[in-house]
């Protein structure tokens, strides 16, 4: 079985992220989303709210599993069976910040790192940005798949 996991914060889920996912499960038998817990980081959204709205939004998605996991990514996905890891790049410095990911990833483990290029009319959208416009009363809804609503 291909199964790859989709490591992030998703602080907030965005169209950035749905674009990677939906285009990801067309590549491995199962895909995990999953959401890193770092007590060192500062949130928007509680762990609780970030997983109800990946959960929402792939409902009805069978190939797909939400988790949440603690440190290292190499260790989770050994934990979990998952031989690949996904990641999309938006733009040049994300492909810099990833290569050295994956490349440290590969010294620790035989885990291969997939990279997906974000579709162009998404590639500007950062869940920072999100963040940005939620706090100053921006519409972010263009920006985020329906599950992610704030009351």
């Amino acid at each position: 079985m291909r199964r790859a996991i989709f490591p992030g914060s998703f602080d907030p889920l965005t169209l950035g992220h749905h674009d990677i996912i939906l285009r990801g499960i067309t590549l491995f038998d199962e895909l995990i989303i999953a959401i890193g817990e770092n007590s060192e980081k500062k949130y928007m959204f509680s762990l609780e709210e970030r997983t109800k709205f990946i959960k929402e939004a792939y409902k009805n998605e069978t190939k797909i599993k939400v988790l949440t996991y603690k440190g290292l990514t190499v260790d989770f996905c050994r934990q979990i069976e998952a031989n690949f890891i996904l990641r999309g790049l938006r733009n040049p410095a994300d492909f810099e910040f990833e290569k050295a990911i994956a490349h440290t990833n590969r010294k620790l483990s035989e885990i291969e790192t997939v990279f997906l290029l974000t579709s162009s009319g998404k590639s500007y959208i950062s869940s920072s940005i999100v963040r940005d416009v939620i706090r100053n009363g921006g519409d972010y809804t263009g920006l985020v798949p329906d599950s992610v609503r704030i009351p």
